[in-house]
């Protein structure tokens, strides 16, 4: 994994990025969750990843309960399947910027076979149009010291402004 590079961070994007934001681990999560992978020589033969990586990686998701050991298989948990979609909001962005051909896989509703999107939905009014309507507001979990500097920051963003 990355290590403890956002410790100064109270942010749960840089605390997801410390157990998953190795692209290696995003791709090894793709293969369990969309492809069914399990095995550690599936995951090796569909990545062509470097075995010490891999391990490590499997290893590191174990330690961080995304996946279980039994046996020979690596088994997501359901911290691990609550990746998907993340991942399926991912692979829409890259669709859309990084996929000039168009996309290389779709997702689909395995009990009706229909597209499966990823969706901003406000609890009040239901799906949002544009991601410029969402905005970040401290929750329960952020630190004072981090409120005060937040604090800090806007007064001199509104006094540039004013």
């Amino acid at each position: 994994m990355l290590g403890t590079m956002y410790d100064s961070q109270a942010c749960s994007i840089a605390r997801s990025l410390e157990v998953v934001g190795e692209r290696w681990s995003i791709l090894i999560i793709r293969d369990a969750i969309f492809a069914g992978s399990t095995r550690y020589s599936e995951f090796r033969r569909s990545l062509g990843i470097a075995t010490n990586v891999l391990q490590a990686r499997l290893d590191g998701f174990v330690e961080a309960g995304i996946m279980r050991r039994d046996g020979a298989d690596y088994l997501l948990t359901e911290k691990g399947r609550d990746l998907a979609p993340a991942l399926i909001a991912l692979t829409e962005w890259g669709d859309r910027w990084s996929a000039p051909d168009g996309p290389p896989i779709d997702y689909h509703h395995s009990v009706c076979d229909a597209p499966v999107h990823s969706a901003l939905v406000c609890e009040h009014c239901g799906t949002l149009s544009d991601a410029s309507e969402v905005v970040g507001v401290p929750g329960p979990g952020m630190p004072q010291s981090r409120l005060d500097l937040m604090g800090e920051i806007f007064a001199a963003r509104e006094a540039r402004t004013a």
